[in-house]
């Protein structure tokens, strides 16, 4: 690992202020994604701006119809609140089952959204929930935020301050977990709320993307059965040694039925 000049701003504006007087720097928020990377010197910041001191980042709060959680949350934060359990049970279950204890306890919502690995969950619940992202300097809508392998709509110097999860009627989150890891081969959230049936999938693809034609067909019916026959293009998935591209697009319409029964049963 290559040497850092390290900074722990007390609010956004000295971050934003951070990140504009170094060029190479980098954000961290839980560090579960850029510390390993700096380790395997895939990455070498000129300078690692902490964001672990800036208290507005953090706590969960309901606004209305929208659950406000802020960038810096940890996942065991959002697993362990009674009002993310009360208001969107499927979110806190999703948190629960994200890595080990010390991850859940380190890492953070901002953290995983901005760095976007193709198997991260919490991609699976923005994009399923139709969730906004909030910066500093505007709100990105769930369907215009991801663009593909480790790649957002955030410009340089951008930093998420918070997401707004809207409550919807039912919602469940399903994975088929990679066992050393845990990151999801394949994860499917399903959400039916005011905005229509969602149906986001994680882990199988580059970037996670909507399951448009199961959106359709449990519009209609909403009902495990409704999904049966459908499927993905393998061509679209992909393959490694933990999975093929063909065995992935099976596990998109099997854990979507999986996802679908958990909703109704939740």
């Amino acid at each position: 690992m290559k040497t850092f000049d390290y900074h722990r701003p007390a609010d956004v504006a000295q971050a934003v202020q951070g990140l504009a007087a170094h060029p190479d720097a980098k954000l961290i928020a839980g560090g579960q994604s850029l510390l390993p990377a700096m380790k395997l010197g895939l990455a070498a910041p000129s300078d690692v701006i902490d964001l672990g001191g800036i208290a507005s980042l953090r706590g969960i709060r309901r606004d209305g119809d929208r659950l406000v959680i802020g960038a810096m949350t940890s996942h065991a934060e959002v697993a362990a609140s009674a009002e993310v359990r009360q208001a969107i049970p499927a979110l806190a279950a999703l948190a629960e089952g994200i890595g080990d204890r010390q991850v859940r306890n380190r890492g953070t919502l901002g953290g995983s959204l901005a760095n976007d690995d193709p198997a991260a969950c919490y991609p699976a619940a923005v994009l399923g929930l139709g969730a906004t992202v909030r910066t500093d300097r505007r709100e990105i809508a769930a369907d215009d935020f991801f663009l593909g392998m480790f790649e957002t709509a955030l410009q340089p110097g951008e930093i998420i301050t918070a997401v707004a999860f809207p409550v919807v009627q039912r919602a469940a989150y399903v994975k088929f977990r990679q066992p050393a890891s845990r990151f999801a081969l394949v994860g499917v959230f399903v959400a039916q709320g005011a905005a229509g049936v969602h149906v986001a999938v994680t882990g199988a693809a580059p970037s996670v993307f909507r399951f448009t034609a199961a959106e359709q067909a449990l519009t209609a019916k909403f009902t495990p059965e409704a999904v049966d026959g459908l499927s993905v293009s393998p061509a679209d998935m992909s393959g490694d040694m933990h999975g093929s591209a063909e065995y992935r697009a099976h596990l998109v319409q099997v854990m979507t039925r999986r996802a679908v029964e958990a909703a109704l049963h939740a």
